[in-house]
């Protein structure tokens, strides 16, 4: 086997497993960085939502209080409020999804889903936990979400939500008396959740993965190319050459043209070492005719 060929063996084995170390290690970065972006938006909905409510409840809802004794207005609750306030944005972002999704909500919108009810279950399981975050999949592709838990910590909140006696009377009107009562403080009754797409994020990174793979795939084939000119230039050429040469000496050829390498390096001692051992040969025949 020649040695360009030895060489390029080597050259694509470290080629292979280079590149699929680095694809591998690429690949998740960029995965971990569209899911990164991804929880970054869905955690800024949410801080959204958030502040809708604590808007609603401070300064909307003592403004409403004298209307409440006549008709209730559901604006006046600050869950409604963050709900419709996302919904907007959904009109131009209908990808993008959030729910105060209750176990026993007044407003039977907030019905917690099949897997809502699970992430609800796991606020209840673990009451110290602040926030939940997975994935599913929607019919738009896979998608992240992030929960955190709804509890009653404000004693006024009961008026509405524990007894239906104790409710007010327009509310009882509006929604009925079978749901939205019997809520306890400081329990886990729903979860806020906001859902962001992961499609988009994951095929800007795939792109980048392709681009990336694709940038190292030339930049190896390059030194793969310079290498392969480098070593034929430099080693294979003068070597061959040389070897041509001393067949013809040692075969008797005694005026074959001496080899001049015009390079400093390895290969240029050989050719002078060589130079020198066929002067001496050519010396010692002389002798031995003489």
């Amino acid at each position: 086997m020649k040695l360009l060929v030895k060489f390029n063996l080597v050259f694509l084995l470290v080629f292979v497993v280079g590149l699929a170390a680095s694809g591998t290690v690429a690949r998740k970065l960029l995965q971990d960085g569209a899911h990164d972006e991804v929880l970054d938006r869905a955690r800024l909905l949410m801080e959204n939502a958030m502040a809708v409510s604590a808007y609603t409840a401070n300064q909307v809802a003592p403004l409403l209080e004298t209307q409440m004794k006549y008709t209730f207005l559901p604006q006046s609750v600050p869950a409604y409020s963050s709900t419709e306030v996302l919904n907007a944005l959904r009109k131009a972002h209908p990808e993008y999804a959030y729910k105060a999704a209750m176990l026993n909500p007044t407003n039977p919108r907030d019905r917690a889903q099949d897997w809502e009810e699970d992430v609800i279950m796991q606020f209840k399981q673990e009451p110290e936990r602040a926030e939940f975050i997975g994935q599913r999949d929607t019919p738009a592709g896979r998608s992240l979400y992030i929960a955190r838990p709804i509890k009653i910590v404000n004693a006024n909140c009961l008026r509405c939500h524990s007894t239906v006696d104790a409710a007010p009377a327009s509310l009882v009107e509006k929604y009925g008396p079978a749901n939205g009562f019997g809520w306890v403080m400081n329990e886990a009754l729903g979860a806020q959740v906001v859902s962001v797409p992961m499609s988009v994020p994951l095929q800007r990174a795939d792109r980048a993965f392709v681009v990336v793979m694709g940038l190292l795939a030339s930049v190896f084939l390059l030194i793969g190319v310079a290498l392969n000119l480098m070593l034929w230039q430099l080693v294979i050429r003068p070597v061959s050459q040389l070897s041509k040469l001393a067949d013809r000496v040692s075969l008797g050829e005694l005026d074959a043209p001496e080899f001049k390498a015009r390079a400093r390096d390895e290969i240029g001692v050989l050719s002078d070492s060589f130079s020198r051992m066929r002067r001496s040969l050519v010396h010692a025949m002389k002798m031995l005719d003489t």
